[in-house]
């Protein structure tokens, strides 16, 4: 009895320790983001998304799945362009390529074959859109630029509606 009660307040202990580290790197996520280091992000989940997105274009064995890409370069393609309209104006310098945690899930969409493809490009159309709404969430309070504010203002809704849409076919949602 003393055992099991034992074990059962190191579970306890642990899983508040686990919710404490959480809360706190949620914290971190939510510091304000300046305007340089919006752009550096958006640009580099830009980037990202056209690029798995036209491999998804050729590569992906669900309709639906083609179907969502084609719009992700539609949408992505139109929102890069604004960005970097807006971040000309702001004098706030592009990046010529992706971030290291972008190129990473790039090629992990370039691995995967057959339909662990549509699965792998879906998972990391979630994770990337996730990662999108709170930047820009961030970006729309927090940028002093006031083009980059109400680019991140305008795009949001799109990002939501994208990540929705993603998580969706992520759950296996899809129709071939």
């Amino acid at each position: 009895m003393i055992k099991s009660n034992r074990i059962a307040a190191a579970a306890v202990t642990l899983a508040l320790c686990v919710a404490v580290t959480q809360a706190q790197d949620r914290k971190i996520d939510e510091k304000p983001v300046t305007d340089a280091e919006f752009v550096i992000k958006a640009a580099s989940g830009g980037m990202f998304e056209v690029e798995s997105s036209k491999l998804a274009k050729d590569a992906a064995e669900s309709g639906e799945v083609k179907k969502f890409a084609e719009q992700m370069i539609t949408d992505h393609e139109k929102a890069n362009k604004e960005l970097m309209e807006a971040a000309k104006k702001a004098n706030v310098g592009l990046p010529t390529k992706m971030l290291d945690e972008h190129q990473k899930m790039l090629e992990k969409v370039q691995a995967a074959k057959g339909a662990e493809f549509d699965r792998t490009y879906m998972t990391t159309q979630v994770a990337a859109h996730e990662e999108a709404v709170a930047l820009f969430s961030n970006a729309a309070k927090n940028v002093k630029d006031p083009g980059l504010k109400a680019f991140a203002e305008k795009t949001l809704p799109v990002i939501k509606e994208h990540y929705e849409h993603a998580k969706k076919h992520d759950k296996g949602d899809t129709k071939k």
